[in-house]
């Protein structure tokens, strides 16, 4: 038995001295995967946990807090998760690479400085690929908009479709799909974060009552908001006149309401209010005299 281990570490040793350098790459190579399949698997494992997690029923969210869609939570989290497989692969990939060719006797030095010349001219060519997933970083992950935002993009305004770390995807109002490159953003209007005002103006004739006109706007909101407490929040104010010329005044009556629903609240108050002028018999202003007085004919 003695001699059967020895001859067995004998041909391990022979093995060893004529194939080493193979072997280390096999190895290599080897830990490699299973180093990448592991960590892969709980970048995996941590995405579906959050997932199914803000899926569940079992999240509350209070009154107060941010009202974020869980489909952009969900996409965020999505997104970070496929960034931080891209990077362990590729970061696995060329340190692994780079054993390998230190074992096959490659000086990893000089090629190293090759590819960061390469690496600069490529940079150079590619660099507003660059700044577009740089911003498309930045965009998801301090979470400027997601997927069903409403939002204003300087020259495309519409509702939020697909965010990805290059191109971002609007949907405008009448219907076009946009596709706005991410480093392209400059500013970001959005909406639908947070809360959202709805404003109602009433231009009437000079000599009009203000205070009983304004009185009765006031109740025409406070209608609105109890006819539609999920969409307000807190009472609707009287904003006074804000602007008077010789022919009108322009009294204004806002209404704070959940993010992104101030167009519905405000086509409420818009229709409460014409019932409620019509039945007072008040008149609005003229729009003749209006357009007179701003372009100064």
């Amino acid at each position: 038995m003695v001699d059967v281990f020895v001859a067995v570490a004998d041909w391990f040793r022979a093995i060893w001295q004529d194939w080493h350098g193979l072997i280390r790459v096999i190895l290599i190579v080897l830990g490699a995967l299973v180093l990448r399949w592991t960590l892969l698997a709980s970048v995996k494992r941590v995405v579906n946990s959050l997932v199914n997690g803000l899926k569940s029923k079992k999240v509350v969210r209070r009154q107060t807090d941010s009202p974020v869609s869980q489909e952009r939570v969900v996409q965020r989290t999505r997104t970070m998760g496929t960034v931080m497989r891209n990077f362990i692969t590729w970061s696995i990939a060329i340190f692994a690479i780079s054993m390998v060719l230190g074992e096959l006797g490659v000086s990893v030095g000089a090629i190293a400085a090759g590819a960061g010349i390469l690496g600069a001219g490529l940079g150079f060519g590619a660099q507003s690929l660059i700044k577009d997933l740089i911003s498309g970083l930045f965009i998801v992950f301090e979470d400027q908009f997601g997927v069903g935002d409403t939002v204003d993009l300087g020259e495309t305004t519409g509702v939020v479709e697909s965010v990805g770390l290059r191109v971002t995807q609007v949907r405008d109002f009448n219907g076009v799909l946009w596709y706005v490159r991410n480093g392209e953003v400059i500013r970001v209007g959005n909406h639908t974060q947070g809360w959202s005002r709805s404003m109602l103006d009433i231009a009437l004739p000079y000599d009009s009552d203000v205070s009983a006109a304004q009185t009765m706007l006031l109740e025409v909101a406070r209608k609105v908001a109890v006819e539609n407490p999920e969409l307000v929040i807190g009472e609707p104010e009287a904003w006074g006149i804000q602007i008077m010329t010789g022919d009108q005044v322009v009294i204004r009556v806002v209404q704070r309401t959940k993010a992104g629903k101030s167009d519905e609240i405000g086509r409420q108050l818009k229709l409460e209010a014409k019932i409620a002028l019509d039945a007072a018999g008040i008149e609005l202003a003229n729009d003749k005299a209006v357009f007179q007085i701003n372009t100064g004919k």
